[in-house]
């Protein structure tokens, strides 16, 4: 691995809401802002068919909520779990087939039968608590995404398992709004749900967007911002969710070979990417490998590039984000 150290003066951070400048743009402008999948979601689109565009993407996200929400009793996600076997909607088993996908592709780093680990540390019912060993070694026995299978249009569960696919649900969200976008002749917009961004296009001006990087040590700060254009970013940190108990922090990205929140060495990993699924999913997956293991990754898959921030404050880039990546602070490039 070859390693150039660089340092960039960050000449313009901004956040989604300041993105776009808008100024003498005739062809109108839309946006909206939805609550759903537990997060405050931000739509953007320019176009002479941007209202009708943003209308039907919050019709999206109201549709796509239902059907994957685990805990409620009319989603497909809970069907599945209570029956064992269900047959879903054409988006649930393409979600559901992605997610299995990225789980071999990460050796199961990437599991969306975490469920029964995340509900006993409370992460989903906000009752907080560290279980004894025993109940997570027990509970391990009920985790493995190959206990999921897709076919045709039946999602089964088998083993005692459960699914979740909030981990990669934003993600494939995300990229379902491009898709939006695009059949209403849409070339210029961008959506934030919660720390998944994507955009299609430029901005208006055709210059590219420029999206901030959060700080996962200094949350009113950040490390730098990317220039992307039909890309996703996508952040995954222990700083987003945890509790704490007896001086010690507890995050909520679960490390499925342990139960444990797992303790790579890293304090966030953003993922750039085309497919907002596929970065969803790897953002998690990379934080629980660690720097090593994920550069190795990035090496041997590629389709991606990758922004990774230690426990130590130290930021990584690989080779892609060469150029489009800036920041004040100091960071290397992996080549």
């Amino acid at each position: 691995m070859r390693i150039t150290a660089l340092a960039i003066p960050l000449a313009c951070l901004m956040l989604l809401a300041g993105c776009a400048n808008t100024a003498g743009d005739a062809a109108g402008e839309s946006s909206a802002v939805v609550f759903a999948m537990d997060t405050e979601m931000q739509l953007k689109a320019y176009g002479k068919n941007a209202d009708e565009a943003i209308n039907a993407a919050k019709a999206e996200i109201n549709r796509l909520d239902k059907l994957f929400r685990r805990g409620d009793s009319d989603s497909e996600i809970y069907k599945i779990n209570k029956n064992g076997s269900y047959k879903v909607s054409e988006d649930t088993a393409k979600l559901t087939r992605c997610a299995c996908e990225i789980g071999d592709m990460t050796n199961g780093v990437f599991d969306i039968t975490i469920a029964p680990i995340m509900d006993m540390w409370g992460f989903y019912t906000k009752e907080f608590r560290v279980p004894a060993k025993t109940e997570i070694d027990f509970a391990l026995g009920r985790v493995d995404h190959r206990n999921v299978t897709v076919s045709d249009d039946t999602v089964t569960v088998s083993n005692g398992s459960e699914l979740d696919l909030g981990g990669i649900a934003k993600g494939y969200l995300s990229s379902r709004i491009m898709e939006i976008y695009t059949e209403y002749g849409i070339s210029s917009g961008i959506v934030s749900l919660g720390g998944n961004v994507q955009a299609l296009g430029t901005k208006p001006d055709g210059s590219n967007w420029n999206i901030a990087i959060m700080d996962p040590i200094d949350s009113v700060a950040y490390i730098g911002s990317v220039r992307i254009k039909d890309k996703a970013v996508i952040t995954s940190g222990g700083y987003q969710r945890f509790f704490e108990r007896d001086g010690k922090r507890y995050h909520h990205i679960i490390d499925p070979s342990t139960g444990y929140p797992a303790d790579s060495g890293l304090s966030s990993v953003t993922i750039i990417s085309e497919d907002g699924a596929l970065a969803d999913g790897l953002s998690t997956s990379l934080y629980i490998m660690g720097l090593d293991k994920s550069t190795k990754f990035w090496y041997d898959n590629g389709g991606f590039d990758a922004i990774f921030v230690t426990d130590e404050g130290e930021i990584y880039i690989t080779e892609g984000l060469d150029g489009v990546f800036e920041s004040r602070k100091n960071y290397e490039v992996i080549k």
